[in-house]
């Protein structure tokens, strides 16, 4: 009977860690169990209080405080989620929320009493404060206590027993060093299963007593048959589009998913355990690295002063760390963001202290501000990326949409003719495209103005419009969205399940922004390659999967519905445009028809003087007038818009 023991002892682990994996207990259920605890702990502390002598208290008013008690903790709950986090991965921040929600529960219940004392209120609210302390003890020890036990019990049964399967993608020298620290760190959970390796010559031999498996191999029969529950990345000598596969295969298989670093970002010349982590959803993009011609972004750069508006956005933050690769004399950052504008300098002087940057506050759209900015420092390029972004917003909002994205346009490329600035590049989006946005309309007037300063006569300016659709992880966008709320234990918000989005990496977008702007000899708009859309609703499958967790189980998907301004699917290309080549495969120039915009900044003028006298269907109605291709997807306005026929 004793021999079999350990066999069963390893079944029931084995299926411990399958239960917890599997399932986790829905937030209601985990914040009904506190609400159980709550009332009672309390009975507890009454009994306790009169050493469980019953007859010495009126069971009544018992049960009534303990039912008072139980509404303001419950109610502390709410505000505080301290029954949002999944109980087996507890954090400090799970243990700090339920401590806040149970100290300022037995507060406000101190505070009730007091009050009710002193206005000589009803008994039912007149709980006696020793028995309040004795049950805040008690439900907030009792809380920390299972939590912390399960969250140990949970690790205890992952880390004893056998350790995990893994298999090493790579057979060359990332993956022997890789092996080798798996089995020399003693506090390494993995055991390695095989190796993948698409090189012929490798597969079906054995690499250091491991065998060389055809990366074909996996599928759910082999991962079953072998139990592999980690793949690790180990291999620099792969296109992105194979990357891609390799982790959409192991993430439909249900595999972990963890990634080695670059050589260059190991500790001290060595790799740790704790630098392999999980890889980032940018890597299922399957988009390869971008060769830039290094030779005329220099020339264009060098020793010149750049002017970058919007510096602390996204965008803009990244050109400026790019800029930092090249020799320029200056780089002057503008916004009025002054948090985020500290942050950013902190960075450049912790990381590019080499360069010579300039920071300034300043609002695009005063023009004395900007006038004294070009003025003191005559700069050279300017890189235009303040804007306001966020459609929904926008939508509530088109008075700032008109006076910042297309005021502070107008007034800073009107300062760029002024003070001859030998090249302008504005930042564009594929929402200018056919809008149906205030903030697509918005930047398509940019655009307009951008391209009537450009066929100016006598300007020397060359004015470059950069085209593109959503970055990942950029301020507000969807990636930080969803793992905010992943880390909320969900649900996720995807508004319609046929949603698509062009998604490209932030340094991806700028460094073809800066080959784009020195590649142009004004008046062009340069389409980025984007690769395939991506729906939205298989965004969020993989983000959960990559965070180790289950679609629908673990973390749930909630339909919203489109939000106003919002189109299904994004263009890059209106109806009357078409594409021309350049020697960059990533970068295309659009063709467009040369429109007469002549009293396009006249009108501008005329409106900015009078916008807020205006109503908001009213400013939307100018922006219908100035972008003919504008059509409202906002119930509130589209009806409302009366759209001038031709003459």
């Amino acid at each position: 009977m004793f021999e079999n023991y350990p066999k069963w002892r390893e079944i029931v682990r084995l299926k411990a860690i399958e239960m917890f994996r599997k399932y986790s207990l829905p937030s209601w259920i985990v914040s009904g169990l506190d609400n159980t605890a709550v009332f009672l702990t309390f009975l507890f502390a009454y009994a306790l209080r009169y050493n469980f002598e019953l007859e010495k208290f009126d069971p009544i008013l018992v049960v009534n405080h303990a039912f008072i008690a139980l509404a303001i903790y419950a109610i502390f709950g709410l505000i505080f989620r301290s029954y949002s986090g999944l109980i087996r991965h507890t954090t400090i921040i799970d243990i700090f929320n339920v401590f806040i929600a149970t100290s300022t529960a037995f507060i406000s219940l101190i505070g009730i009493t007091l009050l009710n004392r002193r206005i000589r209120g009803n008994e039912i609210l007149n709980i006696p404060i020793s028995i309040t302390i004795i049950h805040y003890v008690t439900i907030t020890l009792l809380l920390f206590f299972v939590r912390i036990m399960i969250k140990i019990g949970f690790q205890l049964i992952s880390t004893s027993g056998s350790k995990k399967n893994v298999l090493i993608f790579g057979a060359g020298d990332m993956g022997v060093i890789v092996k080798r620290l798996i089995n020399s760190d003693i506090q390494s959970n993995y055991q390695i299963s095989g190796f993948l390796d698409y090189q012929k010559k490798l597969q079906g031999k054995k690499l250091n007593g491991i065998y060389v498996y055809n990366p074909d191999i996996l599928n759910s029969a082999f991962i079953h048959k072998h139990k592999i529950v980690t793949l690790i990345l180990a291999t620099e000598n792969i296109s992105s589009n194979k990357k891609s596969e390799i982790i959409q295969t192991a993430m439909n298989l249900g595999v972990e998913i963890l990634e080695t670093p670059a050589v260059d970002k190991w500790l001290n010349g060595q790799l740790k355990m704790a630098q392999i982590q999980k890889v980032k959803i940018k890597d299922l993009l399957g988009r390869d690295s971008i060769k830039l011609d290094m030779e005329l972004i220099g020339k264009g750069l060098n020793k010149k002063i750049v002017l970058v508006t919007g510096a602390a956005g996204s965008i803009g933050s990244e050109i400026v760390r790019q800029l930092a690769r090249f020799d320029v004399k200056k780089t002057i950052l503008v916004d009025q963001a002054e948090t985020p504008m500290f942050h950013l300098q902190n960075e450049l002087n912790e990381t590019m202290s080499h360069s010579k940057f300039k920071l300034i506050l300043a609002d695009v759209t005063n023009y004395e501000k900007m006038d004294f900015i070009f003025q003191e420092f005559h700069p050279d390029i300017v890189f235009h990326a303040a804007a306001y972004k966020h459609v929904p917003l926008m939508e509530e909002n088109p008075h700032e949409a008109f006076r910042v994205n297309i005021g502070g346009t107008k007034i800073i490329t009107e300062l760029s003719c002024k003070y001859n600035i030998k090249k302008f590049v504005m930042i564009s989006t594929d929402k200018s495209v056919k809008p149906t946005s205030v903030m697509g309309a918005s930047k398509r007037i940019c655009e307009m103005i951008v391209q009537w300063r450009s066929q100016q006569e006598g300007i020397k300016t060359q004015f470059v419009i950069t085209r593109f659709g959503n970055v990942l992880g950029s301020n507000g966008s969807v990636i930080p969205l969803f793992s905010k709320q992943i880390e909320d234990g969900g649900p996720i918000t995807v508004t319609h399940h046929e949603m698509t989005r062009y998604f490209m990496t932030i340094p991806e977008a700028c460094e073809l922004v800066l080959e784009a702007g020195f590649m142009g000899k004004g008046g062009e708009i340069f389409i980025f390659d984007m690769g395939k859309p991506v729906k939205i609703i298989d965004l969020a499958n993989q983000m959960i999967q990559l965070s180790g967790l289950v679609p629908e189980k673990d973390i749930k998907i909630v339909y919203t519905g489109l939000r106003p301004g919002e189109k299904l699917n994004e263009e890059l290309l209106s109806d009357n445009e078409n594409t021309l080549p350049t020697y960059h495969p990533k970068i295309k120039i659009a063709k467009i028809e040369k429109v007469d915009n002549t009293g396009i900044l006249i009108k501008i003028d005329d409106l900015l003087k009078k916008l807020y006298g205006m109503s908001k269907e009213q400013v939307v109605e100018e922006f219908s007038e100035m972008v003919s291709e504008y059509k409202s997807s906002n119930g509130k306005y589209n009806e409302k818009l009366v759209k001038k026929e031709p003459a």
